[in-house]
């Protein structure tokens, strides 16, 4: 499954569709983990203004819409020539002026929703802060591990004590320090603690500058 240094890969590898203009929107198979929209000729004349990642979501800020967009198991955008040859598991073809993305996914386990207040509280309100910004510190995951008798590992894929940090990043952490995986959270150290937090963030960027382990 991509995790967030895959989805900040990917999300930067679409910049170059900021401010183009969405000319049609063709959905070939709607049946991802939730329906796909069927109202996404919407977007038809609407510029993209903005791409942004929260957690393992891609958010797309068209002039007049937003979009969520997760790549689940197996999901994966690419942009392609106008016309190229579409591949079986092409669900969703978005043509913008000398460009088209397509989502693609053999497993159907992302999502293409518009943002809307349902979908922001459902899904983005309850999230733990991102792991690279100073919100998540020692101090803050001190508070969160205290009473959690869980696996540090288990905790540190809880989305709600932080973000992103998936299966492989969170072991690849863990070993570094020494830490066994199954130990209980709350009987980490203020030492291990604070070491974890930094070595989780020189992690996560070390993966984001190589493009991600997937």
């Amino acid at each position: 499954m991509p995790e967030l240094p895959e989805v900040e890969t990917t999300k930067n590898s679409l910049l170059p569709l900021i401010d183009q203009t969405v000319q049609h929107v063709t959905i070939r198979n709607a049946s991802l983990r939730w329906p796909i929209p069927n109202d996404l000729s919407r977007l038809k004349g609407q510029k993209l203004r903005q791409l942004s990642r929260r957690s393992k979501y891609i958010l797309a800020q068209f002039e007049h819409d937003n979009m969520l967009w997760h790549l689940g198991m197996s999901g994966s955008f690419r942009l392609c020539e106008k016309g190229s040859e579409l591949r079986k598991h092409d669900h969703l073809i978005i043509e913008f002026e000398d460009i088209e993305l397509r989502y693609h996914d053999p497993r159907r386990f992302g999502c293409i929703l518009w943002l809307d207040d349902h979908h922001q509280k459902k899904l983005l309100d309850t999230l733990g802060p991102e792991p690279l910004q100073a919100a998540f510190d020692a101090p803050y995951l001190t508070e969160k591990l205290k009473n959690k008798s869980t696996a540090i590992k288990v905790a540190l894929m809880d989305n709600h004590v932080v973000v992103g940090v998936g299966n492989i990043y969170a072991t690849e952490s863990l070993f570094n320090l020494g830490i066994h995986p199954a130990q209980p959270a709350k009987d980490l150290t203020t030492t291990q603690i604070e070491k974890l937090v930094i070595e989780v963030k020189r992690i996560l960027k070390q993966a984001i500058d190589l493009g991600g382990s997937t």
